[in-house]
């Protein structure tokens, strides 16, 4: 296998994160809004933990793409 396939192919599976970043985001906001629409005084006070989980979560798709582009373009 040529090297450069195999930087493409890395690179790709390097990716395959960003799949359940996207998940996770759905799931985050999807369970945000559940509760928020169940006990609306509450919505405000849990506010922060929702946006503390939307970056740790948006975190590791960086860390992908980082990771990816480390493949393609360094190694």
């Amino acid at each position: 296998m040529e090297l450069e396939a195999a930087k493409m192919i890395g690179a790709g599976l390097a990716t395959i994160a960003l799949a359940g970043v996207g998940i996770g985001m759905g799931n985050i906001f999807g369970s945000f809004m559940q509760g928020a629409l169940r006990n609306p005084a509450a919505a405000p006070k849990v506010f922060g933990n929702l946006m503390l989980g939307f970056a740790l979560t948006e975190a590791i798709a960086l860390f992908a793409l980082v990771i990816a582009m480390l493949i393609l373009f360094v190694f």
